[in-house]
């Protein structure tokens, strides 16, 4: 399957005749025909009804809707890439911990999508991965909760945030008082799973520096779906204070007695990069996190 393929299946789908398809494609019917049959064969289904008027199967329909979408993000890409080419516009890719989304990220990415000539690049990812797309320069600059040791990347810890536990509707603990060594009788859900070191990680160290150690009922990959099985009653998990700003029903936020249950958020970046773009988001940062703190 061709970029071709796409471009003609989309206007024949809006037109839903090939004679005038091919006229504003500027190429002749039979041929248009042959493409959009390659089409369909690499795909293994009919996109269209040939009878009179031509009409879209239902997979047709299905396939027009997803690749239009995918047609016109290519071209905003192609846009944007031209523009940055032409130092029209500064091009600053952030990857991010999920955790990190409910404190200062949100407001970062609103103050640096007000810069008109900055094209801005999300990528959802852990630490660990953060330092591999720093270094091989998929990202700019990463939010993670993970001190790593490398000489090309440098971190800087933006602050330290209460741990929380994460308990079910109705837990016998509710309304008690919770320390990290009552909490090691319990079966945990803990993420991520893979890979580490992680969160996982550091939440594990402050058990054992307590003289115990969790026993993990269930991993999982993503801070929701551990909330999902803790709200089912799989268990409990520790998770940043700023996580209780989903307000869900079905679980039950109680704070720990030690001080030191904290997790902290760190950005990332590759050593001695002072783009432009990546000082801005670095001064921006230093800004909010001078801030009052939730």
């Amino acid at each position: 399957m061709e970029l071709r393929h796409l471009r003609y299946f989309r206007v024949l789908a809006q037109t839903l005749n090939f004679t005038r398809a091919a006229e504003q494609l500027h190429i002749a019917q039979p041929p248009l025909s042959r493409q959009i049959r390659q089409l369909e064969e690499t795909l293994g289904v009919e996109l269209l009804e040939r009878g009179r008027p031509l009409r879209l199967t239902e997979a047709g329909r299905f396939f027009h809707e997803q690749s239009a979408a995918l047609l016109d993000q290519l071209e905003q890409i192609a846009e944007g890439t031209r523009r940055i080419a032409n130092s029209e516009r500064q091009w600053l890719r952030i990857g991010f911990a999920p955790s990190t989304l409910y404190d200062l990220l949100p407001e970062l990415i609103r103050q640096l999508r007000r810069n008109e000539e900055m094209e801005l690049g999300l990528q959802e990812m852990i630490t660990l991965q953060q330092v591999e797309a720093l270094k091989a320069g998929r990202i700019d600059v990463g939010f993670g909760r993970i001190h790593i040791k490398d000489p090309a990347i440098e971190q800087v810890l933006l602050r330290e945030e209460p741990l929380v536990v994460a308990l079910p509707c109705g837990h016998p603990l509710l309304g008690q008082p919770l320390d990290l060594k009552r909490l090691a009788d319990e079966p945990f859900v803990l993420y991520p799973a893979n890979p580490r070191p992680s969160y996982a990680d550091h939440i594990m160290a402050l058990f054992t520096a307590q003289g115990v150690n969790i026993k993990v009922i269930q991993w999982t990959n993503e801070l929701q779906t551990a909330l999902g099985l803790v709200a089912a009653g799989l268990g409990i998990t520790l998770v940043p204070a700023s996580v209780q700003s989903q307000h869900r029903a079905d679980i039950v936020y109680a704070p720990l007695s030690e001080k030191t249950a904290v997790s902290p958020i760190i950005l990332s970046r590759r050593a001695g990069d002072n783009s432009p773009q990546v000082r801005q988001c670095l001064s921006l940062v230093a800004q909010m996190n001078t801030g009052p703190q939730g």
